[in-house]
């Protein structure tokens, strides 16, 4: 009879976390004194390069990580339409408790330029659809918690293990704009799609990447177009 496999630390997979994570912060915090809007992509988009190539060095992409090009439209739309349910649901729920602690500073005036102003429209649905959506799930999702769970040797404790910690860096990854009231609400955001790629097997991270898109693109519309509420 064959002798139970023990789950092992993967330190390899721990420097490639710590080096992507290490990019996403000095990256910003050295763009922040000179843009507060291109802060965030600029990280994201530097980030990716890394990710990407320690992947590679792995002898992995990102298909390995669920970025696959659907297969079915209709199961995809579903488990987008259910993910922006499990995000609202998740917020809408944290956002009781930090209303309840923390000012609501809102997105502190960052995104103000917009209203109004077509090309300024335009340029933000760009990052939108790149840094907002695509490469913050793949990083945040896909990356972080395949890396954190592998190097804590896999199986479902690492699993919830890395899907916490890729909220709390989420959540953080917002609080210079948004303070500690919108970062406790985008870590809960944060969690339900990290649960949600645990629970698609981490073979399918579209649904999410078209969630997250989406609501990105409607908060920008409403912007643009001076709804306020």
């Amino acid at each position: 009879m064959m002798a139970k496999q023990e789950n092992r630390f993967d330190f390899g997979a721990l420097v490639d976390l710590l080096i992507v994570l290490a990019v996403l912060i000095i990256v910003k915090q050295s763009v922040l004194p000179f843009s507060y809007l291109y802060a965030g992509p600029a990280s994201t988009f530097s980030a990716m390069v890394f990710a990407t190539a320690l992947l590679r060095r792995r002898g992995l992409g990102w298909k390995d990580l669920g970025f696959r090009w659907p297969e079915n439209w209709w199961k995809t739309i579903g488990l987008t339409v259910f993910s922006m349910a499990a995000f609202i649901a998740a917020t809408q729920t944290m956002q009781l408790f930090a209303d309840a602690f923390f000012e609501d500073v809102g997105v502190s005036g960052r995104f103000d330029h917009i209203e109004g102003n077509l090309a300024a429209y335009i340029g933000i649905m760009l990052l939108v659809w790149t840094h907002g959506s695509f490469f913050e799930e793949l990083l945040f999702r896909a990356f972080v918690i395949d890396r954190t769970s592998n190097a804590f040797g896999g199986g479902w404790i690492a699993d919830i293990t890395a899907a916490l910690f890729s909220a709390i860096f989420f959540g953080y990854r917002h609080y210079y704009y948004q303070g500690m009231h919108g970062a406790l609400i985008t870590g809960a955001g944060g969690f339900a799609f990290a649960m949600l790629y645990l629970w698609f097997g981490r073979k399918n991270i579209m649904p999410l990447i078209f969630a997250h898109g989406l609501f990105n693109s409607l908060g920008q519309t409403f912007r643009f177009l001076g709804i306020r509420d």
